[in-house]
């Protein structure tokens, strides 16, 4: 199954105060290191949506077999640097899969197995199921694009997801509830 996977990276980080794109674990930036996981993984192409302070960003993934993409609407929320994602995919990708880089025990295993559970349920939404509810890293069939360029503002791909849950397959990924948002969930965990 031909996937991109997308790095949604352009947010401020404003609960944090400070770019947790750049805040640092196991001697690897969070966004570097969900850009090897990504490469990593057996998605057909990485791409990472950059905004916020994009220079800095760029320099993080130097190296990388990553196609960055600039979203100058990236103050509006993550629902941008979506629509920003989609319209730049190849025609030949069957999928967009979706991950952030706040969640530091990504693996490319739980990525794979993303796309593995797609290729056996195609047209259907996969999800990552973690603290009593789903969320990315999730894999969104080419079917659903037209769904989620109409998310505005915050609104998440996780709108999508719910819209959708008799399809939806999940896979269980407790390590998911571990994410970073504030100081409080740097200082402690990384």
């Amino acid at each position: 199954m031909n996937v991109t996977a997308v790095i949604l990276a352009a947010g401020s980080s404003s609960r944090l105060g400070r770019p947790k794109q750049l805040v640092q674990f196991q001697g690897r930036s969070l966004l570097r290191r969900a850009a090897e996981t990504a490469c990593a993984s057996r998605a057909g192409e990485v791409l990472a949506v950059l905004g916020f302070d994009a220079g800095s960003m760029r320099d993080e993934l130097k190296g990388l077999r990553v196609r960055t993409l600039d979203n100058p609407l990236w103050r509006e929320g993550i629902g941008s640097s979506i629509r920003c994602a989609l319209g730049s995919l190849a025609p030949g990708s069957e999928g967009a899969l979706l991950i952030v880089c706040d969640q530091p025990l990504l693996s490319a295993g739980q990525m794979n197995a993303l796309i593995d559970a797609s290729a056996h349920s195609p047209g259907r939404p996969v999800a990552s199921a973690y603290g009593g509810s789903v969320g990315v890293p999730a894999l969104f069939p080419r079917a659903l694009f037209d769904e989620l360029l109409l998310l505005r503002g915050d609104a998440g791909a996780k709108r999508v997801l719910l819209a959708h849950r008799d399809e939806l397959v999940t896979l269980p990924w407790p390590d998911g509830a571990l994410d970073v948002d504030t100081e409080a969930d740097v200082s402690p965990r990384l």
